[in-house]
């Protein structure tokens, strides 16, 4: 009577950790940075983790296949998130920083994007990047926060 308890307990713990490795494995849970993207190159690491998750339960795997495709945290960042979406690189300007005030950032904003500046450096944010992509995650996190990206 004891052996089938213990064996059923075995079995649900199992499957209880089976199923929580797979809900963790799932984009959405591992790059919340990413949600809202509409395209770009696909994240193998999660199409790997998801694949797993199909092979094994097949409902869960289809799930998360869906949420991270729907959510976009199967992709990774840059592509629409780029500061140039004509060719998807980020413009690097160089400046001496002796000579930054307003004026010189909103001559260079016009003279690069050909859009009209008023940059107000009493509101502006600044952040220090070791790469291109602390860049794109940042310019993510931006239109996931409701900027609007062009």
């Amino acid at each position: 009577m004891r052996q089938p308890l213990m064996i059923k307990k075995l079995l649900s713990m199992f499957i209880f950790i089976a199923l929580l490795i797979q809900i963790s494995a799932c984009g959405y849970f591992l790059h919340p940075e990413r949600r809202g993207q509409n395209g770009g190159r696909l994240d193998i690491g999660v199409v790997a983790l998801d694949g797993i998750g199909l092979f094994f339960f097949l409902v869960p795997g289809i799930i998360a296949y869906a949420v991270d495709f729907s959510s976009g945290c199967i992709y990774l960042p840059g592509g629409v998130f780029s500061a140039n979406p004509d060719n998807g690189e980020i413009k690097r300007v160089q400046v001496d920083p002796a000579e930054l005030n307003e004026q010189t950032i909103n001559n260079i904003i016009v003279r690069e994007t050909g859009m009209s500046a008023d940059v107000d450096l009493n509101r502006a944010e600044v952040y220090a990047f070791n790469g291109t992509g602390d860049i794109l995650l940042r310019l993510a996190q931006m239109k996931n926060a409701g900027y609007q990206m062009q």
